[in-house]
């Protein structure tokens, strides 16, 4: 009989027991990542009730691969451009608590006498939640579609790219032995060169790519070419000293960007649970039940932390951050745990052979124990918010609901700061574009040989030919929204114009020169860098237009997959209130009826602010539309609100994601000046809605709020109006307020 290698006897066993184990946690209605634990446990050398696995290096490779593609998953799940769109809240929590959690974990290593790389790995494991418990616990008690969920997800995903970038400075730290202040700027300012350069060519290539091989791409060819270019990104990754598995979630994050996602991560799913079932089976091989007992103070210690510290410190960044204290509870409450990154953070310091043998099972049982109490805390958030609320002095819960109204006010981005903003954007950009094309040139164009001479002027005319679209943009681009009026009315600006222009060519002159100086003396460089401006400068025309072919046809990349998940969508919404989207069923009372006569505002408090009928999008309808059977219709509301229309209708309504065709609609602010037409009369009577073809959801009058406002609500100097519609027509009408 033929010998079959020790390797699949192995994978045979790992992967039967995983089954059975697995099974048994669905069916306990507990996550299938615990079993997985299990399995590892069983198989593993220290325990003797099974076979146990032999060939440990084979199956390590395995894990690895594993890892790659459970971060390719990831990837796939995060977006960069759902990053952007988070915007700051979730930004502001998920650093906040990530560095307090991380230094609270390196203070409890120290306390407890561990060496240096023990107490950094400690701490970055227990900073990092598990975005699959999560929202597998949001899941199974129906509060995915409440307020704080939203602002839950998005600080996972920050988590998940501070993950990435803390895998780097751990590294990082891990060589040196020691915290060297330059080597971890240098890395980070590495690590956000080569992001920013893989996702502009990924962006730009990839969708065309697809688009090309249309034809050719079944499902086979897809996942083929999905893992080939995953790989392809490791290899890069590990080229640049950064980690394979890195590799894998930036390609991911790419591809997320794409109209292939949906079918890549269909493809993917299979291997995916596989490769990711053998990673995890290998954590629980190293598990040992003894030293788990002996640690069982680090263990009981660390998850305090998860339990109660950790809320603690999401609830205050959230504050710090402008939300109400009720959001900012729950959202604390729901992330005290830690999952899959926590377990590739630990592989990472034993791959590194930094860290010792006992911290790995002490982050598997903290995440074993805070898995099965997330769902309690979760629930335990309301009762805690009502905790809080009956103990804390009124005067400073008044002064919380004030300091949130002011963050609001605050948040809102003047065309000066967004022009500034935008142009510093402008220049990282295109510097990278630029500093990349002039390392590629220099390492692979040189081959070109004519002679030397000829070698290097072939070189460097190749280079600025490639480089001219990005050296305008660079230099003369355009931003959004540049304050031209303002100019004109405050000359204080003008002057800081002129010289963030003079920055961005000066910048543009010195990488040109920098191309020169490669290849040339100073002098000849000097020369090179004169001819090129001038060349450059006659040619500006037609270099503007290659440009705008670049620039269209990269956005067009960019927006062509539709990102409009339900939790963005929170943004139309101030406050405590929220989108919920649904479905219209023929039966209901309101069927047929127009909005004036539904009084929902007076009746629940809500708004609508989409209707989509079929093919047809009707974004902040008029009180004339009536609603018909099968209309998918978005209102604006708090989770009590919606919950008691919900409740009031004559059959139970399915929830849907709103279409993209409504992101035309956005939440607006602005305030009443003094000397407006608005002043004195009711919202009915203002023509605001004729205006702006935007809907009042929310007024702010001397620190008190007033949620979807009646129609007969009469405007005063100084209100905060928050609306909902056609972002342009309500900046004109915020800027054209006087008698």
């Amino acid at each position: 009989m033929q010998h079959l290698p020790i390797l699949i006897i192995d994978l045979a066993l790992i992967l039967a027991t995983a089954a059975v184990t697995s099974m048994v946690f669905k069916w306990l209605k507990q996550p299938v990542v615990l079993g997985y634990l299990l399995a590892g446990l069983l198989v593993g050398p220290n325990v003797a009730l099974m076979p146990t696995v032999h060939d440990t290096e084979g199956i390590k490779v395995w894990a690895e691969i594993g890892v790659i593609f459970l971060l390719f998953g990831l990837g796939l799940e995060f977006s960069f451009k759902k990053l952007i769109r988070i915007g700051g809240v979730a930004g502001i929590t998920a650093v906040i608590e990530v560095l307090l959690t991380m230094l609270t974990g390196y203070l409890l290593g120290r306390m407890l006498g561990w060496a240096l790389m023990d107490c950094l790995f400690l701490g970055g494991i227990l900073a990092i939640a598990s975005t699959t418990i999560i929202i597998r616990s949001f899941e199974e008690l129906g509060v995915k579609s409440q307020k704080f969920a939203g602002l839950v997800t998005g600080i996972l995903i920050i988590e998940d790219l501070v993950a990435v970038v803390l895998m780097v400075v751990l590294s990082t730290v891990s060589i040196s032995m020691s915290f060297e202040g330059t080597e971890m700027v240098y890395s980070i300012l590495k690590l956000s060169f080569f992001l920013i350069l893989w996702f502009l060519s990924g962006i730009f290539f990839l969708p065309s790519l697809f688009r090309m091989t249309k034809k050719f791409l079944s499902e086979e060819m897809l996942l083929i070419l999905s893992v080939a270019l995953c790989l392809v990104m490791v290899l890069l990754a590990n080229e640049a000293g950064f980690s394979p598995a890195l590799g894998a979630f930036i390609m991911g994050s790419i591809l997320a960007e794409t109209r292939k996602a949906e079918k890549i991560e269909h493809v993917i799913g299979p291997l995916k649970v596989v490769f990711g079932a053998v990673f995890f089976v290998s954590v629980g091989m190293l598990i040992d039940v003894n030293l788990m007992i002996e640690y069982y103070v680090p263990i009981l210690l660390g998850t305090c932390i998860l339990l109660f510290a950790k809320p603690l410190y999401v609830i205050g960044g959230a504050l710090i951050s402008g939300q109400t204290l009720k959001t900012s509870v729950q959202t604390g409450m729901s992330l005290s745990q830690i999952g899959e990154f926590s377990f590739i953070i630990a592989s990472l310091g034993l791959s590194l052979n930094v860290i010792s043998g006992h911290l790995y099972p002490i982050a598997v049982a903290i995440s074993v124990i805070t898995t099965f109490t997330t769902p309690f805390m979760i629930r335990l958030s309301k009762p805690f918010h009502s905790f809080l609320e009956r103990k804390l002095p009124v005067k400073l819960q008044k002064s919380l609901v004030q300091y949130s109204v002011g963050t609001q006010k605050a948040s809102e981005i003047s065309e000066w700061r967004e022009y500034v903003r935008a142009s510093i954007i402008n220049v990282v950009v295109f510097s990278v574009v630029v500093v990349s094309a002039i390392i590629f040139s220099n390492k692979y164009l040189s081959f070109v040989y004519f002679g030397n001479e000829w070698s290097q002027l072939a070189t460097t005319i190749v280079t600025l030919i490639l480089l001219s679209p990005f050296l305008w943009a660079l230099s003369f681009r355009g931003v959004k929204k540049v304050p031209a009026y303002s100019l004109n009315q405050r000359n204080a600006q003008r002057g800081p114009m002129y010289v963030i222009h003079a920055v961005r060519i000066g910048l543009s002159i010195f990488l040109i020169g920098l191309l020169f100086n490669t290849f040339y003396s100073p002098i000849e460089a000097f020369v090179g860098v004169i001819i090129t401006c001038l060349i450059l400068f006659l040619l500006r025309g037609r270099i503007q237009a290659y440009y705008d072919r670049i620039e269209r046809r990269f956005m067009t990349n960019l927006n062509s997959r539709d990102n409009a998940k339900r939790s963005e969508l929170n943004v139309l919404a101030p406050w405590d209130s929220h989108i919920a989207t649904f479905e219209m069923h023929p039966a209901m009372s309101i069927i047929g009826k127009p909005l004036f006569d539904l009084k929902l505002r007076e009746r629940f408090g809500i708004n609508v602010a989409v209707v989509k009928r079929g093919d047809i999008v009707i974004n902040v309808p008029d009180r004339f539309e009536r609603i018909y059977p099968n209309d998918v219709v978005s209102f604006i509301g708090t989770d009590v609100q919606l919950n008691k229309f919900r409740e009031e209708m004559d059959e139970e309504v399915t929830s849907f994601e709103i279409p993209k065709e409504s992101k035309t609609v956005s939440l607006q602010h602005f305030t009443i000046d003094e000397s407006s037409f608005l002043i004195g009369k009711s919202i009915r009577n203002s023509g605001i809605r004729e205006l702006t073809k935007g809907l009042i959801v929310g007024i702010e009058r001397e620190g008190d709020r007033f949620l979807n406002p009646e129609s007969n609500f009469i405007l005063q100097a100084n209100d905060t109006l928050w609306m909902v519609g056609d972002q342009k027509r309500i900046l004109v009408l915020s800027r054209r307020q006087t008698v």
